[in-house]
């Protein structure tokens, strides 16, 4: 042997994110003159360094160098024992390399990130939620959560024991919040959804440093503890909204109409064309030929030869009415269209549909939809004429009818404009990225007079 090398500490501990040294020891047997060259094998390679880098000594002398070790404070450097050795490599003999070796303790550090996810939820009476744990420290943590106590109304089930996540790990822990009662109807509750987490080492790494660094170590791993509040919330949704009440009161009220005036009207009508045709098959059996009832007027006058006494047309026929009463124009084609409206929050958009040329549109029924819950003011125009201005909050389907029909003429736009405030948050429980917004109009597209 012609070097010889010993470490002055047989274990060095170490915390990441800080700086420790070991002296290490340098002797020349040979009896020449020799340089020596340093290099760090294994896993604290990467973070640790000799200095100097380069060494001469006489024959018969030694000298110490220091080896400075920097571990990061990452989940990369794992906490316990690690063996470092520095390789001493003479410069005139390279084939006489020695390697020096010794034990280095890395210091466990607790850093982690505890998040609840989604913060909330819409449901009817229970949903699902999750606590997102991320291990940024160098040990295995335990982590717990404990629901806070609230309403006997409210109860919240979390995983029994703690639970082990390692370095560099996201683990998903599951929650679930479940609501006694059922909401029939009314407006949406909001319930308060509340943890507590602790988060804390698991174990110290094993040691066999001296007494003291073993000590350092076994308190970081029982002091190293974090707890967090997370807050969250369920939106408990009725089963019947408001809307659904509202569409079965219209309909109740229309079974009602059609129970007391339309239904006794079709039925005596229908008693009446049967007693015509009853009669004019009499007439016929005994011979005699019916003769046809002269025209009427609308109020009720008789009409000769299409015109009225004085030799003037009646007002009210096809051709000859006014625009917008609903007799500019023959009855025309069914038709319907639907437009669209997407907006961002904070901007205002429009979506129109255009009457072609030549033609003229007979609207007679309007449908809105705000499926999302959006908010904002949404604004419908025919043309020039504004129909109507509504808070897109306070209606999730509306619709619009009229017994005369509004004419809007050709190349004039029925228009929807949007202003979007706040997109709203859908049944499903996620808040839709903007405003979005149907409008349905129905109604005849016949042609022009010519």
């Amino acid at each position: 042997m012609t070097t010889t090398t010993e470490f002055g500490l047989r274990t060095v501990l170490v915390t990441p994110g800080s700086e420790a040294s070991a002296m290490l020891t340098v002797r020349n047997d040979s009896d020449i003159v020799e340089a020596y060259e340093f290099e760090v094998v294994g896993e604290c390679a990467p973070w640790t360094s000799v200095e100097p880098a380069r060494l001469s000594l006489y024959p018969g002398t030694s000298e110490e160098v220091t080896v400075v070790l920097r571990p990061p404070r990452s989940a990369a450097v794992r906490a316990g024992e690690v063996p470092l050795g520095v390789r001493v490599l003479p410069a005139e003999r390279p084939d006489t390399a020695v390697v020096a070796e010794t034990t280095v303790v890395v210091e466990p550090f607790l850093q982690s990130r505890v998040e609840l996810v989604p913060e909330r939820r819409r449901a009817w009476r229970s949903a699902r939620f999750h606590v997102e744990v991320d291990n940024e420290g160098n040990a295995p943590v335990a982590v717990s959560l404990v629901a806070a106590e609230a309403d006997d109304q409210l109860r919240t089930t979390v995983a029994d024991g703690p639970v082990v996540v390692e370095p560099g790990v996201r683990a998903e822990v599951p929650v679930r919040v479940r609501i006694a009662k059922v909401l029939w109807f009314g407006a949406p509750v909001s319930w308060p959804v509340r943890l507590t987490s602790n988060t804390a080492i698991r174990e110290a790494a094993p040691t066999t440093a001296p007494i003291t660094a073993g000590t350092a170590v076994g308190t970081a791993a029982t002091e190293a503890v974090e707890t967090e509040e997370l807050d969250g919330e369920l939106v408990q949704l009725p089963v019947f909204p408001k809307w659904l009440l509202a569409l079965l009161a219209l309909l109740l009220a229309l079974l009602l109409l059609w129970l007391t005036l339309v239904r006794p009207a079709v039925q005596s009508a229908a008693r009446e064309a049967a007693d015509e045709r009853a009669e004019e098959i009499v007439q016929a059996q005994e011979g005699i030929t019916p003769q046809e009832p002269p025209a009427q007027e609308p109020g009720g006058g008789q009409q000769t030869g299409g015109q009225q006494p004085g030799g003037q047309q009646p007002q009210g026929q096809p051709g000859q009415g006014q625009p917008g009463q609903g007799n500019a124009v023959g009855g025309g084609e069914q038709s319907s269209s639907t437009i669209e409206v997407r907006t961002n929050t904070g901007d205002q958009g429009t979506g129109s549909y255009v009457v072609p040329a030549g033609k003229v549109f007979r609207i007679t029924d309007l449908v809105l939809a705000n499926h999302q819950g959006d908010e904002g003011v949404l604004t419908i125009a025919f043309g020039e004429r504004t129909i109507t201005t509504i808070a897109l909050e306070t209606f999730r389907n509306q619709d619009y009818h009229w017994v005369t029909p509004i004419d809007v003429p050709e190349n004039a736009t029925v228009s929807a404009t949007v202003d979007c405030a706040r997109p709203g948050t859908p049944a499903s429980g996620r808040q839709a990225p903007n405003c979005l917004q149907l409008l349905n109009v129905s109604g005849a597209l016949a042609d022009l007079p010519r």
